[in-house]
């Protein structure tokens, strides 16, 4: 990271930040940034989810929409928090007019190999009303921590930083070590469900799908993927020929009503009943948006998949994560929530 350089002047940033450092972004930009940042934005849900953590007092808008449920698991916001769209990626895309309501002074986006948009695209947005945009790479859950680090150093974050940073090295350094040594040919075949009827999916060589590969699975739908967004449509026909063992399920409805869908109970999966719904709060464990969580989401797959070969005490985990990365300690009823334990501590 670049270091202050020299004292240039910002426009159309409103009071406050009329004096900006030169550094160095991750797509290796030299980016005059306000000095401070004072309200960054994350023009992508992983950057949204990367200031969610690092420096929650500093979001004043998102990108896109918390699910229901997730405020309680994060601190309370000053105010309510607008969402504005995103610069890249579905969903709405934002708006410049909105953007410049709230004010932002630096714009963090998204660095990923396989985006629709060049780099000018992204900007393009933010570039309209004077905002400075500054690239961080976020391709796979390894980039994950030298994100951290380069943000902290940019938002003045950098001993919070180093711990989430370290955080998540750890926990994937201790996956890689459990499930590394599993013969190709014993490894669990899982489906990803996605979509309310469970016929979306990702290619394997797609990053929505990382964290099957990290946590020691056979991804059964092997492609190149065609976009970035993905969510390629299958049918039930492709799925019965795959023989997953196992169907690791986004939507929370379907992952409940596959299991009792005569259409689906050929599927081994199914009829095993290893149907695993991912936990979706704040943010979702394993994708969409692809973000830290899958730091805890290799860990809790790779147990559910592998029990003998990573043991974990997953509320224990679970605590400690959210504990770290939110600074909230969820309950024991929230934990329980979070992973579909029911009072009786067995799985729905």
């Amino acid at each position: 990271m670049a270091g202050l350089l020299c004292l240039l002047p910002l426009w159309g940033l409103g009071p406050g930040t009329s004096q900006a450092r030169e550094v160095q972004d991750m797509a290796g930009r030299t980016v005059a940034v306000p000095d401070p940042v004072a309200r960054p934005f994350g023009a992508a849900p992983p950057l949204t989810a990367l200031l969610l953590a690092l420096a929650p007092d500093l979001v004043h808008a998102l990108n896109m929409p918390l699910a229901p449920g997730a405020l309680d698991y994060l601190p309370p916001p000053a105010a309510p928090l607008p969402v504005l769209g995103s610069a890249m990626g579905h969903g709405r895309q934002i708006n410049p007019e909105a953007l410049l309501a709230v004010r932002p002074d630096l714009a963090l986006a998204w660095l990923n190999a396989a985006s629709d948009l060049d780099q000018a695209g992204i900007e393009a947005p933010f570039r309209k009303i004077g905002v400075p945009v500054f690239f961080l790479k976020l391709d796979t859950l390894e980039d994950w921590p030298a994100a951290f680090e380069t943000a902290g150093r940019l938002l003045g974050r950098e001993a919070r930083a180093q711990a989430l940073a370290d955080y998540i090295r750890a926990a994937q350094a201790r996956v890689t070590a459990a499930v590394s040594g599993i013969a190709s040919a014993q490894q669990v075949r899982v489906y990803y469900a996605e979509g309310p009827d469970g016929l979306a999916t990702d290619c394997n060589t797609s990053f929505h799908t990382e964290a099957i590969a990290l946590a020691g699975a056979y991804n059964v739908y092997r492609c190149t993927a065609k976009t970035m967004v993905g969510q390629e449509r299958v049918s039930l026909e492709q799925v019965l020929l795959w023989q997953p063992q196992v169907l690791l399920v986004q939507d929370p409805v379907f992952a409940r009503t596959v299991r009792h869908d005569p259409r689906w109970a050929q599927v081994p999966a199914v009829a095993a009943g290893r149907v695993i719904a991912i936990p979706r709060l704040p943010l979702n464990w394993i994708d969409r948006p692809p973000s830290f969580m899958r730091a805890l989401g290799i860990q809790w797959l790779a147990n559910a998949l592998y029990p003998e070969r990573l043991p974990l005490d997953l509320e224990a985990e679970t605590r400690r994560f959210y504990t770290l990365f939110f600074g909230v300690e969820p309950t024991q009823a929230q934990v329980a929530a979070l992973l579909h334990v029911d009072s009786a501590g067995t799985a729905p």
